[in-house]
């Protein structure tokens, strides 16, 4: 299992729809200094709970072979299994990031499945020229 690194600043936005009760739980703990704000207390909880399960996690990591972090894909990359006539099938729990120079043509040439956990990151014709490749 190859591990990739991910860098601090590197986050999505998600929405969440919380109970009246629930929310204010939050509210309470926020107000009482227990934690900064709601994000806090919710990246927190995430995080326990990705910690509670990861024996789950590493298993799966490990028979699926995921990259787990940050994984880039350069044109270099994707050319050198081109000239060798393999294809690459990208599984990340991350963020998967398809450089913005690599065609779609490249692409679709080297790109044999696309497992993305997390995000994906890639030029709108690449997306297009992958779509039936995307799991």
């Amino acid at each position: 299992m190859r591990q990739a690194v991910s860098k601090p600043g590197d986050t999505e936005k998600i929405t969440i729809n919380l109970g009246h009760v629930d929310l204010g739980h939050i509210d309470l703990l926020v107000s009482e200094g227990v934690y900064a704000n709601r994000s806090d207390f919710i990246r927190t909880a995430i995080r326990n709970q990705v910690e509670r399960h990861a024996d789950v996690t590493r298993q799966s990591i490990a028979r699926k072979s995921v990259e787990l972090g940050l994984r880039h894909y350069r044109r270099s990359e994707l050319e050198a299994l081109l000239a060798a006539g393999e294809m690459l099938d990208i599984r990340v729990l991350g963020l998967a990031v398809i450089e913005p120079d690599i065609s779609p043509e490249l692409a679709r040439a080297t790109i044999g499945s696309v497992e993305v956990l997390g995000s994906l990151q890639a030029s709108l014709a690449v997306r297009e020229a992958l779509a039936d490749r995307l799991r």
